[in-house]
């Protein structure tokens, strides 16, 4: 049993969807127990946030353009697709019936003038609702059977609206039993993503990376040997190809150098995706829609060729915090004095570096944050730097995380060597380095300046090139 997974850039047209529906329809016919998860059409989910917004500021014209922008693209799409007039007339009034009740919330936000977490997940979900009819349809119309899952009658959530979590016990009882009848009835289930429902029946939606987790969710509730996330690009890079053209896509990661990846900014798999995959030892595939004949990546529980960087990633707009001073050594209460002042902030934290002589920490977060996050750690230690316990609070603007990652790169002798011979080479200067218990990661901090060039120089130094042949 499969799960595949199709992003916005794969059903962004009838074109799009031609080839998606045309990699179901092979996978199907090889294996009729196949679950299928669509995302909204590119672009679509914005939309409609931008519209929700707009209608809380009481811009009411936002609503209309995304209406008639919803009303085009998804009738464009099914006209194309489906040449059954009976099951292309339902399906359009079904289009049509759905953006009239994004209307009709879009002009309830703007009466009421405020935007709930509980209303922005209804109308943020409407876009996976919307293209999963027409996905199921274009299936049947090329002769197999299909049917349209909401995921609502799925994925049982907590009430956090907006970013919801899965009860997984409740969501695997209910998956099971509205999923195994159509695929023992050789039906394929056309599921929304992104979409869940609190036990009583109240829309929700699972946040950032959500089609994807939703994938990750219903490959475990149903014991899946494989979950396939198809997108635009031939699986996870040894680094992105805009910096280094001879990058090439890794045949096989671990789910702890995935992880990593995706939180130093590759976009590819979202971390939680991965999350309860982990749990069932199922391997995820990342694929690409528009060349399918290529193996992509596979992110499994260990990976092969373990013990050396496999792949770089770079952060940008950030800046580096800096509390320093010879009167912090060994006075305890430092460090969580200054992550509650952090915290307090709600600034998110990508990296701490802390000196052994404990007289310094220091951490990066993002450049929009730095400055008031400065400003609470200056309050928090107002009386530390009166006493020059502390000499003050640096902000460092105009850097980048570069992160190298391999899993069990602490354990090989000579790689730390060959990662900043590679930077010293070329007179990059190494502004603070942390490396993460995992093993899986080492992090650099460098002027922004030289945040693609580091990328380029360990990327040569490490022969990543070639790593996977692109297709």
């Amino acid at each position: 049993m499969l799960v595949l997974k199709f992003g916005g850039t794969s059903v962004g047209d009838a074109k799009a969807i031609r080839q998606t529906v045309s990699i179901i329809c092979n996978q199907a016919r090889s294996d009729p127990a196949t679950t299928v998860v669509t995302s909204a059409m590119h672009g679509v989910t914005d939309l409609l946030i931008e519209a929700a917004h707009a209608a809380a500021a009481g811009d009411r014209q936002r609503s209309r353009d995304a209406r008639q922008a919803l009303i085009s693209r998804h009738h464009d799409a099914a006209e194309a697709l489906v040449s059954d007039l009976d099951d292309l007339n339902l399906l359009l009034a079904g289009v049509d019936e759905r953006v009239r009740e994004f209307e009709r919330l879009c002009m309830a936000v703007a009466i009421l003038g405020e935007l709930t977490d509980r209303g922005l997940a209804v109308i943020s979900g409407m876009g996976e609702r919307l293209m999963a009819p027409i996905l199921a349809a274009a299936v049947r119309a090329q002769g197999l059977s299909a049917e349209f899952v909401d995921a609502g009658e799925l994925i049982v959530t907590d009430d956090n609206y907006a970013s919801a979590g899965p009860q997984m016990e409740a969501t695997r009882d209910a998956a099971r039993a509205r999923l195994l009848p159509l695929l023992a009835n050789h039906t394929l289930p056309i599921v929304t993503g992104f979409v869940g429902a609190t036990p009583q029946g109240v829309p929700t939606v699972l946040g950032r990376g959500g089609s994807d987790y939703t994938a990750g969710i219903l490959g475990a509730a149903l014991d899946a040997a494989e979950v396939q996330i198809w997108t635009d690009v031939d699986g996870v890079m040894t680094a992105d190809p805009r910096i280094v053209p001879d990058a090439c896509s890794l045949s096989e990661l671990s789910y702890s150098e995935a992880a990593e990846l995706a939180y130093f900014g590759a976009k590819v798999l979202h971390p939680k995706t991965m999350l309860p995959a982990i749990d069932q030892g199922i391997p995820i595939s990342v694929r690409n829609t528009f060349n399918p004949s290529f193996p992509g990546t596979k992110v499994v529980g260990r990976a092969r060729n373990g013990g050396t960087v496999k792949a770089l990633t770079v952060i940008r707009g950030l800046s580096l915090v800096t509390v320093a001073g010879r009167g912090m050594m060994g006075v305890p209460g430092i460090a969580s004095r200054t992550f509650a002042a952090v915290a307090a902030q709600g600034a998110n934290v990508l990296m701490i570096s802390h000196a052994s002589s404990e007289q310094s920490i220091c951490f990066v977060v993002p450049e929009a944050d730095a400055g008031h996050v400065s400003a609470g750690l200056q309050e928090a230690f107002a009386g530390e730097i009166r006493r020059r316990l502390i000499d003050g609070v640096t902000n460092e603007r105009g850097v980048v995380i570069v992160a190298a990652v391999g899993e069990g790169m602490r354990g090989t002798p000579g790689l730390a060597a060959r990662l900043f011979g590679a930077l010293g080479d070329h007179n990059l200067n190494v502004i603070a380095i942390a490396q993460g218990s995992s093993e899986a990661n080492i992090s650099l901090v460098l002027d922004a300046g030289d945040g693609d060039d580091a990328v380029r120089y360990i990327h040569a130094a490490f022969g990543l090139a070639g790593t996977q042949t692109p297709a």
